[in-house]
């Protein structure tokens, strides 16, 4: 009864069914700025984030996986098993990305990176098409969280799930 009057309450005032205006995800203005630290530790650990997301995934040198990655690299992405190599084996074999230059400045557009202890997480803007009208696009957040162990990325954790493509 109460989900049901919550449903009523948010569809009557524009929660559901888009009735209401969204504002955009907006990108930090200096995102290189966004992965430095005075903390050492957390610096080495946000400097690695940053490879990870600029050599790897944006510019698809998955040959430097090692650099960045540990062996063991535990996966919570539903569409990837743990383990360095078929992290590796899903970027190269199954979506068949190619290197391409190393950007001199990341082009993802991050909106917050946020580092405690060994962790740090990297929220994104992300670009979807609107469900009812695919000639529409609006603004959501992705995340990306890495436990990192002596300077390298031990375990990640994104909200993929099986039917969402992966990554920004």
């Amino acid at each position: 009864m109460a989900v049901l009057l919550l449903g009523t309450v948010l569809s009557a005032s524009g929660f559901l069914g888009g009735a209401g205006a969204q504002e955009a995800v907006v990108a930090a203005e200096d995102v290189d700025a966004l992965f430095t630290s005075p903390d050492p530790v957390l610096n080495r650990n946000k400097q690695a984030a940053y490879h990870i997301l600029k050599d790897l995934l944006e510019a698809n040198h998955w040959e430097e996986a090692d650099r960045w990655l540990t062996a063991d690299y535990h996966q919570h992405n539903p569409m990837v098993p743990s383990g360095r190599d078929h992290v590796v084996d899903f970027f190269t074999k199954v979506l068949k990305r190619t290197p391409r230059p190393v950007p001199e400045k990341m082009a993802t557009p991050v909106v917050a990176v946020l580092a405690e202890g060994d962790l740090v997480t990297v929220v994104l803007r992300r670009v979807l098409k609107e469900p009812r009208d695919p000639s529409k696009t609006y603004t959501t957040t992705w995340f990306d969280m890495w436990r990192f162990k002596d300077g390298k990325a031990d375990e990640h954790w994104d909200p993929a799930s099986k039917d969402l493509p992966p990554g920004p």
